[in-house]
């Protein structure tokens, strides 16, 4: 039984059963299959086949999760947009894309000249709601297919997707359908502590604040339908609304970024309202160690860290419980071992040569879910591997800045700012400088209740904890740091506070 084919299964087995929740409100299995075939009848009716690329904008919301499911049980590849991006980048973006269908949310057909770019690009308009009932609605003169050409068809891709756009512009890479059934059955097997089971539905609720437009949302809700679990889902990550559920369906498991795992230890809430918990997984950027040790000590739930990236369909390497468990205190800062199906090497910059354990290089990857399994791939991650396996990431090769002939990593230079009394978070980016070529700046989140500190403040300790090369030549003090949509500080961003005149 293929993904599509588990999936449909899934559907069918008790229509009325709830599977979604969202803002209070419970959509069933069936709505989700009703949607879901009629999405797909509109779709072939306009002649939209096979490995079609169908655009969809992406919002936390019930209806859009229905589409992109039935995009990938169709056989057809969605092509992920961020809806909350400005009016005039999606329209740009979909000018390029050109896909053979459009599908959103009522509230986002509305941003001006999205309907007027697709009557030029030519492709079937799909309006998706969620109240009364989980509906569609075609659009009036985007009912068929025309102009032209259209995006390339992508025979056995599921998601073509972007990648976070931290450190760059983001770029599209094809996660294919095999790779997404084989992870999604993998995790399965892990969970289940055997093989894979015959579909059917579990009590258990996922709580998904994950962003479906981010490869974390995805496979979160993936998983989640090939498990048959109901899902909660967040529109977006909200502390208390967070609480609230966690305390109303008594999960085993979260799935949290950094940012979030942050919020909920500062937020101090009484641990017995997460006593369901065994563990909290934390992934898609670094976690200060620190931070994990203050949550597991506050609320006795172990936080284990992941690694992976979009290009790699997810995951790549992580911790066990049971690696915690003996390795816990040692190793803390890792972000654990290889998953299962994956080799991990370090490699000299310049020479690739490989290297020892502990010696510091750029990361390469060999997994049987990337495209191209058969050799190793590069990342832009500076790392090591100890002797036992356990991979430490120190940083990016892309984000260290040269200054002058002195490269600095970010995240050092970060770390020693956090530990200021007065900083919550900072976050250091190169820009152009006319005699070093790049100089490091830092944008600053101060700490509510403590001090407050001005760029003056921040240069004299920046002359007490770092070196000469490793200081920030400007500051700047913000309410909140950049973020992408999967909550990783958005480094262009952060660079544009720079860069741009006030």
């Amino acid at each position: 039984m293929d993904l599509a084919d588990r999936i449909r299964a899934v559907l069918e087995i008790d229509p009325e059963a709830p599977a979604v929740e969202f803002e209070d409100h419970w959509h069933s299995w069936g709505e989700f299959a009703a949607l879901m075939r009629t999405i797909d009848e509109t779709l072939t009716e306009a002649r939209i086949g096979d490995g079609a690329a169908i655009a969809i904008m992406l919002r936390n919301r019930p209806s859009l999760l229905a589409a992109m499911m039935s995009v990938i049980t169709s056989r057809r590849c969605v092509l992920t947009v961020n809806a909350i991006q400005g009016g005039s980048k999606l329209v740009e973006e979909i000018e390029g894309l050109r896909p053979a269908a459009l599908i959103g949310h009522a509230d986002d057909w509305e941003v001006t000249g999205l309907r007027e770019v697709a009557e030029r690009v030519g492709c079937v308009g799909i309006e998706v709601h969620e109240a009364p009932e989980l509906r569609i609605r075609v659009l009036p003169g985007l009912e068929v297919l025309s102009g032209g050409p259209h995006h390339e068809a992508l025979p056995g891709v599921a998601v073509q997707m972007l990648t976070s756009g931290t450190t760059g512009p983001p770029k599209r890479i094809a996660l294919r359908l095999t790779a997404l059934e084989e992870s999604l059955a993998s995790a399965a097997g892990y969970e289940s502590k055997g093989g894979i089971s015959e579909p059917k539905l579990s009590s258990g609720v996922v709580l998904m604040p994950n962003p479906l437009v981010h490869v974390g949302g995805i496979f979160r809700a993936g998983g989640a339908f090939f498990s048959g679990r109901r899902i909660s889902m967040m529109e977006r990550f909200d502390l208390e609304q967070w609480h609230r559920l966690v305390r109303r369906h008594r999960p085993k498991a979260v799935s949290l970024v950094p940012t979030a795992v942050k919020m909920v230890l500062e937020a101090e809430f009484p641990p017995e309202d997460l006593s369901s918990l065994r563990i909290v997984s934390a992934g898609t950027a670094a976690l200060d160690p620190a931070i994990a040790e203050a949550f597991e000590a506050r609320y006795g739930v172990p936080v284990l860290t992941t690694y992976g990236a979009t290009e790699f369909a997810g995951g790549v390497a992580g911790w066990t419980l049971r690696d915690h468990n003996e390795h816990g205190k040692l190793k803390r800062g890792s972000v654990g071992r290889p998953n299962a199906g994956v080799e991990l090497q370090v490699v000299d910059q310049d020479s690739g040569e490989v290297l020892g354990p502990d010696e510091i290089g750029l990361l390469e990857v060999k997994t049987r879910q990337h495209s191209q399994a058969s050799g190793w791939v590069r990342t832009t991650d500076l790392a090591r591997l100890d002797a036992d396996g356990f991979l430490w990431v120190v940083g990016r090769a892309d984000g260290a800045i040269n200054r002058g002939g002195f490269k600095l990593i970010p995240a050092q230079v970060e770390k020693v700012l956090e530990q200021h009394a007065s900083i919550a978070e900072a976050a250091v980016v190169g820009i152009k400088d006319a005699r070093l070529g790049e100089v490091p700046v830092a944008a600053v989140v101060l700490r509510k209740g403590q001090p407050a500190v001005d760029e003056a403040a921040l240069e004299r300790y920046a002359r007490e904890h770092l070196v000469g090369y490793e200081r920030p030549t400007q500051y700047r003090i913000v309410d909140a740091l950049p973020r992408t949509p999967s909550m990783k500080v958005s480094q262009p961003e952060v660079r544009n506070l720079f860069e741009t005149p006030d």
